[in-house]
């Protein structure tokens, strides 16, 4: 198949290509949705060929098409179908169950896209990407300093120094002091720098992973385009050109992160050595030395992550080559100082007790905390100097936000739920590994107090949870009382079967719970924030676990206390098991990996902005290759298009869209069906997904359709004001089609739900719609603001 010479940044070559003689020809570009389908599947024929792109992400046709440009004569009946597949963006291989342990990184760089809409308030808007930026930081030092609390706190500092705990770990004998035969990594110093190889290597894997992915999805070319005088910006920044090129700010913040990690190694171990050397001597200079080196390091660390943000206006193809090399070496260089004089020979050195973990893992939380505080009053700035929030005086049909999630806090909730994972990931696997090397004994004092205050608050949180689930489950009983009316009122005339009006009833009421997740999100959250900062208050007052903390005071206090305890142990260690076996799982299960590629299908959607180590950003390569794919075929056929997007590929369809040129884009049509455009999109993310950003796309496309169902737990209306709403959305469409049996329905329909949209009548009617009206608009172009009328066609 001929393809169409390569758009050059001034559209040059638009004017030079040849047409291929298929004018008139209509082609429907499907996109698929999450969980992934096969090209078989979408196509509905067992023969398809793949016309362009690899193994990862491709489009395909059925193989009586694949000519269909050269015979366009013969395709005229109705549009040539092709499928994009990218589900081998999020679920391939085995090595992407390793992305589990990426969850607290993804989640926080969420927390960045969740920002309120703003009005020219751009320092802010960096204030708060700052912010965020700051609260990713702070997990990656989390996650290291746990891997130093196991490695070097637990294993070479209490066990290994400990003979009873050596006892029972005879591969920890070669580092004991207490044998007759001590050999020369006995000391403590020495111990601590060879178990500083454990975070130090975790670190490299983490950078490993980031390069890996950053050189496979974040190098993906975007289209090159100028922007064109009346080409719109203001409604997301979804259409500027270097929104999907985000390689420069990622390799940036990769190279800082992970000096940040070997800092913290280099820190963990200097500053054991240090304490012991207080005093006069060139052992206590050099420690001097080596400690005011690491802060002055740290506070280059922060100096890159806080300097420099996304460039969204242009395609940013710097690179920062001596940055990006020298950080992390000269961390690298600093740890191995601190390996050498940690392991200069002090023989008078004897470990005793924990390492200084308390100060560390209490400062960590205390920052984090601080952090969303300060987003939060950043966010509800932006909420509330917003002019969608309250209106626009003046113009009665301007898009007003009133659907944002928690009134714009959903982004410091979000970043306050990433702390919390990542306190539960570091407390489960230090409280796992504090269990397994010396279980019941009680030979080592164990983890810092710290994180046992944190995973006493475990029960509390749940305690919570549970009353917010229960407030959820009455709603949606009265709801499914309301909806066996409503089902009755859609199906008149038909015999009346409870249980058949039951379960539709069921099915509509548990999809509205969606609507409801900023409820439990906000109320989690804030309570996550309350008992965080009471488990750091209660470290810090008391020094002692809350069951010690808690002896001598009433019965009923103590009691609850080593309650929580006892089962917030038994929940972080449980829940550390079952994430392992989870991650176990989906290593040697493609089917298990094909559902956490769901979860991935949703949580990297969006550019790494804010964690480098986060999984990589699908939409990075989805999005440019629908755009190529969209720009070559209208530019070489002069052909008809629709888009069409099920689910997330909605949102990949929309996205391809505002990439588009302008003139390109008035060429298109989108379908959307099931889509969380607005219900999920537009809701978290209202700076790119709000009302002012979707009407903007409602009127640069040639024209729109959206279909939803009311048992779709994921897709909704798209709720554009005024006249253009009932224009993009179609009335909610039956689900089941029938009520009964019927002639046409012999057996019981099916409840679909989320799936299967193009088993309704609706959906080829309204594909065959969209072509006609495309059919008005090609050749010609729509001048810019000339809007449709209710039909969909031009009107001045």
């Amino acid at each position: 198949m001929e393809h169409a010479p390569e758009q050059t940044a001034d559209g040059e070559n638009e004017r030079a290509l040849p047409r291929t003689g298929a004018d008139g020809m209509a082609l429907e570009l499907l996109v698929h949705g999450v969980g992934g389908a096969t090209p078989e599947d979408m196509l509905d024929d067992p023969r398809t060929v793949r016309v362009t792109g690899d193994a990862t992400a491709a489009v395909f046709r059925r193989a009586a098409d694949a000519d269909a440009e050269e015979h366009p004569e013969t395709h005229r009946g109705g549009p040539v179908r092709e499928a994009y597949v990218w589900c081998n963006l999020t679920s391939g291989n085995g090595a992407r169950a390793l992305w589990l342990l990426l969850l607290p990184f993804m989640v926080v760089n969420l927390a960045h896209w969740m920002r309120p809409a703003s009005h020219h308030r751009p320092r802010t808007v960096r204030l708060y990407g700052l912010l965020v930026r700051l609260a990713g930081l702070t997990l990656t030092v989390l996650l290291v300093a746990a891997a130093c609390e196991v490695a070097l706190d637990l294993a070479a500092w209490q066990c290994a120094g400990t003979r009873a705990c050596v006892r029972n770990h005879s591969w920890l004998g070669f580092l004991s002091p207490d044998r007759p035969d001590a050999g020369w990594w006995s000391q403590p110093g020495r111990r601590l720098a060879l178990a500083a190889l454990v975070p130090a290597a975790l670190t490299a894997v983490l950078w490993y992973l980031s390069h890996r992915t950053w050189s496979a999805y974040e190098s993906q070319q975007p289209m090159s385009r100028q922007a064109e005088p009346d080409e719109e910006t203001d409604g997301t920044g979804l259409g500027r050109p270097g929104f999907w090129y985000g390689r420069r700010l990622v390799a940036r913040l990769r190279a800082a992160h992970t000096a940040a990690g070997f800092l913290t190694v280099a820190a963990a171990v200097t500053a054991s050595a240090s304490r012991h050397d207080r005093g006069p001597g060139a052992l206590n200079a050099l420690g001097t030395l080596l400690n005011t080196t690491l802060v002055l390091a740290a506070a280059v660390v922060l100096w890159v992550v806080c300097r420099r943000g996304r460039s969204e206006n242009r395609i940013d193809r710097g690179r920062d080559r001596t940055l990006v090399r020298l950080l992390p070496q000269g961390a690298i260089l600093l740890l191995a100082l601190a390996l050498v004089y940690a392991g200069w020979s002090r023989p008078e050195w004897h470990a005793t007790g924990r390492l200084p973990g308390d100060a560390t893992f209490g400062g960590l939380a205390l920052v984090q905390g601080l952090l969303v505080i300060g987003l939060g009053l950043v966010a509800h700035f932006l909420y509330r100097t917003n002019p969608a929030t309250w209106g626009t005086p003046g113009r009665p049909d301007a898009p007003v936000d009133t659907r944002t999630a928690m009134h714009g806090f959903a982004g410091p909730a979000v970043a306050m739920l990433a702390c919390a994972l990542g306190g539960v990931m570091s407390g489960g696997v230090s409280q796992r590994v504090a269990d397994w090397l010396d279980g019941t004994r009680h030979s080592i004092p164990g983890p810092p107090v710290l994180l046992t205050w944190q995973a006493s608050a475990i029960p509390p949180l749940l305690l919570v949870l549970f009353v917010v689930v229960a407030r959820l489950g009455r709603r949606t009983w009265m709801l499914r009382r309301r909806e066996m009316n409503a089902v009755e009122r859609d199906y008149p005339g038909e015999p009346k079967d409870t249980t058949r009006t039951r379960r539709i009833a069921s099915t509509r009421a548990m999809a509205g719970l969606t609507d409801r997740a900023p409820f439990m999100v906000g109320v989690v959250s804030f309570a996550t924030l309350l008992l965080g900062a009471g488990a750091v208050a209660g470290a810090f007052a008391t020094g002692d676990a809350p069951s010690e903390a808690a002896r001598g005071t009433y019965g009923v206090v103590h009691g609850a206390a080593e309650t929580a305890q006892a089962l917030g142990s038994w929940l972080i260690g449980l829940g550390f098991i079952l994430f392992v076996t989870w991650g176990r799982r989906a290593y040697k299960d493609p089917a298990a990996r094909r559902t956490i590629g769901i979860l991935w299908d949703v949580g990297t959607f969006w550019p790494r902005a804010a964690h480098p180590f986060a999984p990589p950003c699908y939409a990075e390569r989805a999005v440019p290759d629908l755009t190529w794919r969209m720009a070559t075929w209208t530019r070489a056929t002069g052909g008809r298009l629709v888009l069409s997007g099920h689910s997330q590929g909605s949102v990949l369809a929309a996205a391809a869209a505002w990439q588009l040129r302008p003139a390109t884009r008035r060429r298109i049509a989108l379908l959307t069906y099931g889509s969380p455009l607005e219900r999920l999109y537009g809701r978290w993310f209202p700076a790119h997904f709000g009302p002012s950003a979707l009407a903007s796309l409602h009127r640069e496309v040639a024209c729109w359709r959206n279909l939803y169902r009311p048992t779709d737990p994921i897709g909704g209306p798209v709720r554009l004001p005024g006249d253009c709403g009932p224009e993009v959305d179609h009335e909610p469409l039956k689900d089941p089609l029938a009520y009964g049996r019927t002639a046409r329905q012999p057996l019981p329909a099916p409840i679909l739900g989320h799936s299967d949209y193009q088993a309704d009548p609706a959906f080829a009617a309204e594909r065959e719609l969209l072509l006609a009206r495309l059919r008005t608009e090609v050749p010609g172009q729509r001048p810019h603001g000339i809007a449709q009328d209710s039909s969909g066609r031009s009107s001045e």
